[in-house]
């Protein structure tokens, strides 16, 4: 078994926009945020669909882990549509495995970009986050 994806493989991820997933949910003290898909859950859902490509390449103990996001979010989306989070692998540089992600709703893309992640050993990952608390 090769130690990447293939080059191109893709993985769509589904969800809805529900209340909990909008900008206004994500809001404190009184901020005026939108009542929109926000954009932490809608690079969520991209780093899931990235996830899911690298899942049959983790060894017993192994994560896979977020470790570089440019995106741009560049429409909105209401509550209870429909978005497509697409992931399409690139290629492996080193230890970063590097994805182009797209998301759309109903009525098209709103947003796109590119996430790097790595694949670490859980143990190791969660002692240095110890380390840190």
């Amino acid at each position: 078994m090769s130690n990447a994806p293939q080059t191109g493989q893709t993985h769509v991820l589904h969800s809805t926009v529900e209340p909990a997933r909008t900008a206004r949910a994500l809001a404190c003290d009184g901020e005026a945020l939108p009542d929109v898909f926000a954009t932490p859950f809608m690079i969520a859902d991209m780093e899931r669909a990235c996830a899911a490509i690298l899942q049959p390449f983790l060894a017993d103990g192994d994560v896979s882990v977020g470790a570089c996001i440019d995106i741009s979010h560049t429409a909105p989306t209401p509550i209870g549509q429909s978005v497509k989070a697409t992931a399409t692998f690139t290629e492996k540089n080193g230890a970063l495995y590097w994805f182009d992600v797209v998301a759309e709703d109903e009525a098209g893309r709103i947003g796109a970009g590119r996430i790097a992640r790595a694949i670490v050993a859980r143990d190791a990952l969660m002692s240095k986050a110890g380390a840190r608390g």
